[in-house]
């Protein structure tokens, strides 16, 4: 079902916000005054700038509850001189709460250091190195000191920056299916991409770690109802009940073998998987974009090598490989019969073994038993390669939550 129990949260933190934001223009400083927060009872171990949001394991204790894959850099002119001292709100949906958080701001496609007055989580104030301000290095990232403010999970999260000057490009993840805010001189703009914002991390001692959801647009959710939370790793999380935080690292149009929207998910892997706070297990839903976007990979083998790799990587760092079957698509409009051999060729490979520690056979669940290279109408968006909410909330409940661990085999039994 889609989650909707932030709402309240949100309605209040933005109403707020919108106050705060007016005052800025008065007073400048007024937006973020206050003092620093109490530090948290743990070390934070915090990377330079262009290093990993957090180790892949972190004894428990800090574990990602929420992210989004940077995509790209974007100019991110609109409303020209109005982005100064902006203030852009991006809100996300939180998976597993905890009683501190901590922020990853990236600058990955930013051509010139990026300069932050202030960052606040639900409106309380967060640090960098003890300090309000903050400047993430062109091509960099950065991590914020633990703020101890609770953070319910399933819950609506508002991360508030604020920045001394127009930047650009922005780094952002654009079409996240969920509704973010830029306050302006002239007013308050609505957007679907977070900008700068890549990872919010908890200290947890329920969750015993994260799984890392990384895919193509049917992970990201391109066709669920937006500020709904219907995307499948959503439901995953539903399923999961706290035990688990899920990192969505989904971006459309993101292909295995070539770059494309997005740098090729062979590259990213490690930064958008194997760097998450906690990450315990990698759910992969990855290749048919290399099988129906032009250039198309000809080679299944190619494909399924190229996943194997991805899956021994993993297996190096002690994570567990989940890995998907790839969906019918027949009738949208690159579908032709060759392709269509090369991907029920890949989904022969993926299903003999060695591919993956274990398989979830997303195309068994999805296809129409009448026409197997066709999606199931209740599943279809419309366009015949996306689903509806419907849909994924079938691929959120095809997963077999015992395959997501190694020692400690999880169940919907709680």
């Amino acid at each position: 079902m889609p989650r909707r129990q932030g709402y309240a949260l949100l309605i209040a933190l933005l109403a707020g916000t919108a106050v705060l934001a007016a005052a800025v223009a008065f007073t400048g400083t007024l937006l973020f005054s206050g003092g620093r927060p109490a530090p948290a009872d743990a070390p934070d171990a915090r990377p330079a700038a262009g290093g990993p949001a957090a180790p892949a394991h972190s004894a428990g204790l800090w574990t990602a509850t929420w992210t989004a894959a940077p995509i790209a850099g974007v100019p991110d002119t609109a409303h020209g001189s109005a982005l100064n001292r902006r203030t852009i709100r991006n809100v996300v949906h939180t998976s597993i709460g905890g009683d501190a958080a901590r922020v990853t701001l990236s600058n990955v496609f930013g051509t010139r250091p990026l300069h932050l007055d202030r960052v606040t989580v639900n409106a309380r104030a967060v640090t960098f190195g003890g300090a309000v301000r903050a400047t993430v290095a062109a091509g960099g990232q950065l991590v914020s000191d633990p703020v101890v403010v609770p953070v319910p999970a399933d819950a609506d999260l508002v991360v508030a920056l604020r920045t001394s000057a127009p930047e650009g490009p922005v780094t952002m993840h654009p079409g996240g299916h969920q509704t973010s805010y830029v306050d302006t001189a002239w007013g308050t703009w609505r957007t679907d991409g977070w900008r700068y914002l890549t990872a919010v991390d908890v200290r947890t001692r329920a969750a015993a770690g994260t799984v890392v959801a990384i895919g193509d647009s049917l992970t990201a959710g391109t066709g669920s109802t937006s500020d709904t939370n219907s995307r499948w790793p959503d439901v995953l999380a539903d399923r999961l009940g706290g035990r688990y935080g899920v990192a969505n690292a989904g971006i459309a149009g993101n292909r295995i073998l070539r770059d494309g929207r997005g740098v090729r998910a062979s590259v990213r892997f490690d930064r958008d998987a194997l760097e998450v706070a906690g990450a315990r297990t990698v759910v992969v839903a990855l290749g048919i974009n290399d099988v129906q976007k032009s250039p198309q990979e000809t080679d299944p083998h190619r494909i399924a090598d190229a996943l194997r790799s991805m899956t021994r990587r993993a297996q190096a760092h002690g994570l567990r490989v989940v890995g998907a079957t790839l969906m019918p698509y027949e009738g949208f409009r690159t579908w032709t019969p060759a392709r269509e051999e090369v991907r029920q060729r890949v989904n022969e490979l993926i299903r003999a073994g060695g591919v993956f520690d274990a398989v979830v056979d997303f195309d068994a669940a999805a296809r129409d038993p009448h026409r197997p290279t066709r999606l199931r109408p209740a599943y279809d968006s419309g366009d015949h390669l996306h689903l509806n909410d419907a849909g994924y909330r079938l691929l959120g409940s095809t997963v077999d939550l015992t395959t997501l661990v190694h020692e400690r085999p999880v169940s919907d039994e709680l």
